[in-house]
């Protein structure tokens, strides 16, 4: 294809096509897909024509593979001609662009963050005339720029603004799944390819003219150059009696190396000097064609090379004057006609060049050596940092293998490829890790610490093996502390927050016990956080205190963690309930590492959002919440991980009173982690169990599981769900005569002094010391201390219990008109909430305090029960439980609770708490 008097032959239907693109009412995005020289790069020039005509702002940018590793180095160049605009944006958009292009320090954006701040930036540009983004070679993107540019083009639908990018269909990309209308572009038809040739070469030979036809196959880019390159060869072949079509070009290799064969070859008869900056340019991504961008900071400029302008290779950049590579294709033939020790020196000269810019210095220099080289391996390593801050630990993966390779010492070989496992795993890369960390033979026949870390780290988030785990890992930070280390370091810090990530997840009294032995036996070797791991994760109840304070001082530099550190710390605020001040930090950060980043701690991070959803009372967000992280589990293979969220959405299901989905999920959880030892999640089983049978009234099964995590006056040791469920053996234990059991409980939780350990557990000790208190005066003031705490409002389900149970003990101990308020406050937060069961016993308690409530059921409702179903609901109403209805009807206990399951629809009721309610008359 070529444009001919202003006319592009054989594009008809697609210049249909990008012309309703291009005049359409709204914004969208377009990509044209098509090989290396078939037109794309054309068919762009001819859109960008069209909209400067429509009286639309065209801003171009071009993909250049030199910078495919750079992070937003491609988003930089789109952008560039906007940024003016960037102060005019508000200062969260304004931060965002600040730190993605290195202008400020601080928390690298989520893609949502960044893609919708593009969208303002894109907006406020448009807002003077419509605007047309023109991408061209989109394949060579940096991933965290395309993820940006895909999340822009998928809501450009209503607004000025359009998106158009031309990709190599034989380069995979991520706009491969970035789900954007697309344009193939194939070759050209017979006929075309014949009117192409003819109108730009005429009167060739009809042999010549025959072998180009063929040897093109419609390629427009190979019509209009190999007739000089064939023409030439041909006379040559002449000259020497041979046929035309045995010129040297290697006519049977794949089209673009038979292009960039014609192009080696004018390259080849260049000067060397010319040829050497040519090279450079190349290495640096210097553009090609006409959309040549800005690149995120320099790029090397090209002087002195009017001999290649002449042959055809560069062109001048119209705005800037530069030189710039006539087409992608002449940029790959000159990198590959050059010898490995001309491309090292180039790369060197171009390192000299970005010796301000760490990520490119690090890149040039990296290619530039081929023996070790500890200057370029420091300098890798400190451009994986960077990498790693800009949430892009798959490319900081990559730059730190790189750097092992340069490595002069064993050690710091050995040092650095363990960094790049335990970025590789947390990047839920598992097999690159393992890879890696085969890879170290430093250490002879004993296995590195480094790989112990990453085969213990495999084994638990895949197998949830904690036993094998441990054993491990405390055997190779006993080698460390025996051999006489004398300061932290990296990997005994990294090891010991693996063991205590284990004995977090083992939850058992003699592995956490072991673990506090061995960390002080290490003394000053354990760093402050991890201290604070271990206070945390641990028991809370026992060692809680002061946790919130050294908290806060630890997350005060927040920015400027690495992911799977923040994430630690947020796992502690969750022990100690101030999960919530950091919330929108994981909610900005989180869909950069599942993209780019580290995708095992975007996993936790999940969870973390997760809760303080359930806590606050969002659950229909965390519903969703769940079910994405569930998906991302399932993808990588982190069965631990899995489970551990299906444990959290059987809770939530228990909270919601679907109370058959949360025991389905219950019994997932618990024969998956049960035989594994896995303590942490069959805690959480339980208390699934327990508050399912809250939810349905059912407080002797609620019991049984409630003493399943810890028996009533004691919280057991290392059982984080000892304290979490506070309020729930205690309601089990009132409403099922156990008022000893439920006493000595409360008192328990006050003089473990849990009200200082967090809010939620100031509101669950209050709550149950005055549920079980026999002086009126006690009970007040707890009641009072419980719903005026300072953090109570942040726990709605729970303070909501609280006014449920303060309200049924006003309405008995000062009658039905001083309870109304406290129940219509109960009512409405369950409402609120979503949790039918809940709800429908508050305004049980409601119309029993005189309030209007929900009519009775009618005759013909309770017509509907049989005789044993009625006599069930009778005795259910009168307080029993199903093991006491079973006795005196010889029923199993299950037999009941079918039987129960069958009586509240029929009856219009969710729950047990109801039923006396509705069969108000007949127990009158």
């Amino acid at each position: 294809m070529e444009s001919i008097d202003g006319a592009l032959i054989g594009r008809e239907s697609e210049q249909e096509a990008l012309s309703g693109f291009v005049t359409g009412t709204w914004g969208r995005a377009l990509v044209l897909r098509g090989d290396a020289g078939v037109g794309k790069s054309t068919l762009l020039d001819h859109v960008a024509y069209l909209a400067s005509g429509k009286e639309h702002r065209v801003i171009r940018a071009v993909g250049v593979e030199a910078e495919s590793e750079l992070p937003f180095a491609g988003l930089h160049q789109f952008l560039h001609p906007l940024l003016s605009c960037v102060n005019q944006l508000d200062d969260s958009h304004r931060r965002a662009f600040d730190v993605v292009f290195g202008r400020s320090e601080g928390a690298p954006p989520s893609v949502m963050t960044l893609g919708i701040a593009v969208l303002d930036l894109l907006s406020l540009a448009a807002s003077r005339k419509p605007l047309l983004l023109v991408l061209d070679d989109g394949q060579w993107f940096d991933t965290s720029s395309i993820e940006v540019c895909g999340f822009v083009g998928r809501r450009l639908s209503g607004g000025p603004v359009r998106l158009l990018v031309g990709l190599r269909s034989d380069v995979p990309s991520g706009f491969d799944t970035a789900a954007l209308p697309q344009l193939p572009v194939t070759t050209l038809s017979e006929k075309a390819s014949e009117r192409l040739l003819d109108l730009r070469n005429p009167g060739l030979d009809p042999r010549i003219r025959r072998l180009i036809l063929d040897e093109a196959q419609g390629n427009p880019l190979a019509l209009l150059e190999l007739p000089s390159h064939v023409t030439r060869g041909g006379r040559a072949a002449s000259d020497r009696g041979e046929s035309p079509g045995h010129t040297g070009t290697p006519l049977s290799l794949p089209l673009p190396l038979r292009l960039q064969h014609v192009y080696g070859a004018r390259i080849a008869a260049l000067d060397d000097a010319v040829r050497a900056e040519l090279l450079r340019g190349a290495l640096d991504g210097v553009g090609a064609g006409t959309a040549t961008g800005h690149g995120r900071g320099t790029r090397y400029r090209m002087t002195d090379a009017d001999e290649a302008a002449a042959r055809g290779l560069l062109d001048i950049d119209p705005l800037s004057g530069d030189f710039v590579f006539r087409h992608p294709l002449v940029r790959s033939a000159v990198v590959q006609t050059a010898t490995a020790g001309q491309r090292r020196a180039a790369h060197a000269v171009l390192a000299h060049v970005h010796r301000e810019d760490v990520e490119r210095r690090a890149i040039h220099l990296a290619a530039s050596v081929i023996d070790p080289d500890e200057r370029v391996a420091a300098a890798l390593e400190a451009a994986a940092d960077s990498a790693t801050l800009r949430g892009a630990s798959l490319t900081a993966v990559s730059w730190l293998t790189r750097a092992a390779e340069l490595s002069r010492s064993h050690e710091e070989r050995s040092r650095r490829l363990g960094d790049a496992a335990f970025v590789a795993g947390q990047a839920g890369l598992l097999d690159r890790a393992r890879q890696l960390v085969r890879s170290d033979t430093t250490t002879g026949t004993s296995e590195s610490p480094a790989s112990v870390l990453t085969s213990a780290y495999v084994a638990l988030y895949e197998d949830g093996d904690v036993r094998s785990a441990q054993c491990h890992i405390t055997a190779a930070i006993e080698n460390i502390r025996d051999g006489g280390a004398r300061e932290p370091n990296e990997v005994l810090t990294r090891l010991v927050n693996l063991l205590l990530a284990i004995s977090q997840y083992a939850s058992d009294k003699t592995s956490w016990e072991r673990t506090h032995e061995l960390l002080g036996s290490l003394g000053d070797l354990v760093c402050p956080n991890s201290r604070i791991y271990e206070d945390a994760w641990g028991d809370v109840v026992r060692r809680g205190t002061g946790v919130r304070e050294r908290l806060e001082r630890a997350l005060a530099g927040l920015h400027t963690l690495e992911p799977w550190e923040t994430t630690r710390l947020g796992v502690a605020a969750y022990h100690v309930d101030t999960l919530g001040q950091y919330r929108s930090h994981f909610q900005r950060t989180v869909d950069r590492e599942v993209e780019t980043g580290a995708v095992a701690s975007a996993m936790t991070m999940l969870h973390l959002i997760m809760l303080d959803q359930m806590a606050v009372g969002e659950w229909d967000e965390a519903e969703r919440t769940g079910q994405r992280t569930l998906d991302l589990t399932t993808a990588h293979d982190y069965a631990l991980f899995a489970h551990h969220t299906h444990a959290y959405l059987g809770l939530l299901a228990a909270m919601r009173g679907r109370t058959e989905r949360a025991r389905e999920l219950q019994a997932t959880v618990d024969t998956w982690a049960r035989p594994r030892g896995v303590g942490f999640l069959t805690q959480i089983a339980d208390a699934i169990g327990t508050t399912a049978a809250l939810t349905e009234g059912d407080y002797e099964a609620a019991y049984l599981h409630a003493i399943g995590v810890t028996s009533p006056g004691t919280f057991t040791s290392y059982a984080h769900q000892a304290s979490r469920t506070l309020l729930d053996l205690v309601e089990a234990a009132l409403h099922t005569g156990r008022t000893e059991q439920a006493r000595r409980h409360a008192l328990a939780a006050h003089h473990a002094g849990l009200p200082a350990v967090s809010p939620r557990l100031a509101l669950l000790t209050y709550g149950a010391l005055a549920m079980t208190a026999t002086d009126p005066a006690e009970a007040d003031d707890m009641y009072h201390r419980a719903e005026t705490h300072p953090g109570a409002a942040g726990f709605p389900f729970e303070l909501a219990r609280v006014r449920l149970a303060h309200g049924i003990r006003l309405r008995h101990a000062q009658g039905r008109k001083a309870a109304r308020h406290t129940l219509t406050l109960a009512a409405e937060a369950f409402e609120r909430l979503g949790t039918p069961p809940w709800a429908e016993r508050a305004r049980a308690e409601l119309r029993a305090a005189g309030a209007p409530g929900s009519p009775s059921p009618s005759a013909a409702c309770l017509a509907a029960l049989t005789w044993q179903e009625r006599r069930i609901a009778d005795l259910a109403a009168g307080g029993l439980t199903n093991k006491e209805i079973g006795a005196r009807m010889h029923l199993s206990p299950r037999t009941v609770g079918s039987h129960l399951y069958r009586v509240f629809p029929k009856l219009g009721i969710t729950s047990r708490a109801a039923l006396r309610d509705a069969l108000g008359s007949r127990m009158t």
